[in-house]
């Protein structure tokens, strides 16, 4: 390895003080530990800790810029991005070769302001230009030494790998623009790989000619993180660079459309109302000073602002180009997913899109699920098997293992259920029609042979769903509920809903929510597990989410759309309701209230994929002699 020895600040008293402090240390590595050269092991099919890795005063820690093919801030150079490495010092005096744990981010470096009055105003009607929105401060910088993140080397640097971090494009010390989903951000870690197995250029300096290469590197690498750590894993594996053998990404955004619209809807992200794409750019833009205003202007204010379409919320080619399920072809590496059904921040579709797509593909794949909110990776034994199989080559079987780990309901996340796969093989589907009863609530029927007429229900978002749901009469929604279950009902898959209506103005919001009632919220943390799944569509979007189109007042539309994926087991004593309302006050925009939506109960339906289909639903709704006799 050529060590940075010419080197420019602020960066040369730095990384030159890292290699001689480390340097006492490798020179006493001998002594210290023992004359038998040490090596990864593995047992049960998983990589050990091995005590000549622990200890981290023998770690070696280096800072370097890989040259990529792109220059995203058209400065007539190509962007260089900054990494960091941490690699057992056996790499150094024992000449040892070992697999590398690749994080890549745009947090490393820093955030921008989190204030609300930075997000759009969510406070307008449905379907018109909206305000603008104030554009914060410029992210500062966190700190100017080369140091990006020392996260996951306590848990891989033992068990035999090397860590490797990199700033994405525009954040920390890497050069190029943020794109929030652009090409960048895919051939940005892959030049990281291609580094990393000899095939493009690493150098001491963001604009030095000498070279750093990775001769310690076994030319096997993986990739991990969580959010939009978790999105970059995904995104270098759609280029199919040689060399990225496993991924696993926690909680991915796999298509910027599905993050912050849904069918046509304008939606926010749990927790954020007002964000949007252009907002995360703000967010993340943390480097490229000379470069800063270029970059804000081409790609925030031309690319984002004119491309985004907060209007009408349809999807475009500006959305395509940030899906990454239009990218899937040339992804080889095997993907472990994980993601979290109460997920409502990158909701769970994103993961299960995704891994549906994989299996067709045929591509290596397993899913893990657990019933938290955002974030969560699988068990380390799931992740130390993937790497142990894919990037030290021991034949584990994990190709074997059951395709689909689900957390159930109260158990530790450590504990998964294996299942066959997701959606669970058991599960079929089962059509539910809705029986008249607002302003209380109706019913929800496998019988469709009643003649229901129509409802209507008012919109206003000053109201919660969960306030919704607990009312027990109100104008604001419409609620269908089926009968008290006397045994637990399994869902596993996605439910879909078809839905007739009409509107007595020319845009609305539409929100649908499936509950489980009697609500049970904990008064003391505000939590609850009444809510099974939740959907979102905008009646504009009825016949296609690339166009929308105004709607007649009083005209009935018929749109198709599909809830958030689920896999919960709804308890005996619980009921499932159906909800049907307007503006949702923690997704939507918030119009003025007094908008009606009318729905054609006779035309409207929900499928719900029921483990064990009609027969053990019916099976759900028997008493059983006990209770029968109480």
């Amino acid at each position: 390895m050529n060590r940075p020895m010419t080197l420019r600040p602020p960066y040369d008293f730095l990384v030159f003080a890292a290699f001689s402090i480390l340097a006492p240390g490798l020179m006493n590595y001998a002594t210290t530990v023992g004359a038998e050269p040490a090596v990864p092991v593995f047992k049960d099919g998983e990589a050990q800790v091995v005590k000549a890795f622990v200890d981290p005063d023998y770690w070696i820690r280096h800072d370097l810029w890989v040259q990529t093919e792109f220059d995203s801030d058209d400065d007539d150079k190509p962007d260089r991005m900054h990494v960091s490495v941490t690699r057992p010092g056996q790499t150094e005096s024992e000449g040892l070769k070992l697999p590398v744990v690749y994080i890549s981010s745009p947090y490393f470096a820093g955030t921008g302001a989190k204030g609300k009055e930075f997000f759009w105003d969510a406070r307008h009607e449905v379907g018109v230009t909206p305000p603008e929105r104030e554009h914060f401060p410029a992210v500062e910088l966190k700190s100017r030494r080369p140091i990006i993140s020392k996260s996951h080397a306590k848990e891989w640097v033992p068990r035999g790998y090397i860590v490797v971090h990199s700033s994405s494009p525009g954040t920390g010390l890497s050069q190029g623009c943020p794109t929030v989903g652009g090409d960048n951000e895919s051939l940005a870690p892959k030049a990281v790989v291609d580094w990393l197995c000899g095939r493009a250029d690493g150098f001491t300096t963001p604009d030095g000619e000498e070279k750093v290469v990775a001769d310690w590197c076994t030319g096997k690498v993986g990739m991990t993180g969580t959010s939009y750590n978790g999105t970059i894993p995904l995104a270098a594996a759609t280029t199919g660079v040689e060399g990225l053998e496993a991924i696993i990404p926690v909680a991915p955004n796999t298509s910027y459309y599905h993050y912050y619209r849904s069918n046509g809807l304008v939606r926010h992200p749990f927790g954020f109302l007002g964000e949007d794409i252009d907002y995360l750019y703000d967010f993340i833009h943390s480097g490229n000073e000379p470069r800063r205003d270029h970059c804000d202007c081409e790609v925030r204010d031309k690319e984002m602002l004119q491309g985004f379409d907060r209007k009408t919320g349809d999807y475009n080619e500006f959305w395509a180009g940030r899906d990454y399920i239009n990218d899937l072809e040339p992804l080889k590496a095997a993907v472990l997913m994980a993601h979290a059904f109460n997920d409502w921040n990158v909701v769970p579709e994103h993961s299960v899109r995704i891994y549906q797509a994989l299996k067709a593909k045929g591509v290596p794949s397993q899913a893990f699920f657990h019933q938290g909110g955002h974030g969560g990776p699988p068990p380390m034994k799931m992740m130390n098997r993937w790497f142990t199989r894919y990037l030290h080559g021991i034949e584990n079987d994990v190709e074997d293992d059951p395709r689909a780990w689900i957390v159930r309901e109260q158990d530790k996340r450590e504990k998964p259920t294996p299942y066959d796969d997701y959606p669970n093989p058991d599960a079929s589907p089962v059509k539910f029609y809705l029986s008249a009863g607002a302003p209380e609530r109706g019913k929800l029927t496998t019988d469709s042979a009643a003649d229901e007429g129509t409802e209507t229900l008012v919109d206003n978002f000053s109201f919660s769903g969960a306030a919704l749901a607990q009312a027990e009469w109100t104008n604001h929604r419409l609620i269908y509920v089926l009968p008290t279950f006397h045994k637990p009902v399994h869902l596993s898959g996605t439910p879909r809903m078809t839905i007739k209506l009409a509107s007595n103005k020319p845009a609305a919001n539409l929100s649908v929510w499936l509950v489980s009632l009697p609500w049970t919220e904990s008064k003391k943390t505000k939590i609850t597990d009444n809510i099974i799944t939740r959907g979102w569509a905008d009646p504009q979007n009825h016949a296609s989410i690339t166009e929308s189109e105004p709607l007649v007042p009083g005209q009935f539309y018929e749109l198709t759309f599909d809830l958030q994926p689920d896999d919960q087991v709804i308890p005996k004593d619980q009921q499932i309701g159906l909800m049907i309302f307007s503006s949702d006050r923690d997704f939507t925009l918030r119009p003025t209230p007094g908008t009606k939506l009318t729905v054609d109960l006779n035309a409207t339906s929900i499928t719900l994929p029921i483990v064990g289909g009609d027969a053990a639903l019916a099976e759900a709704f028997k008493e059983s002699k006990s209770e029968k006799k109480e």
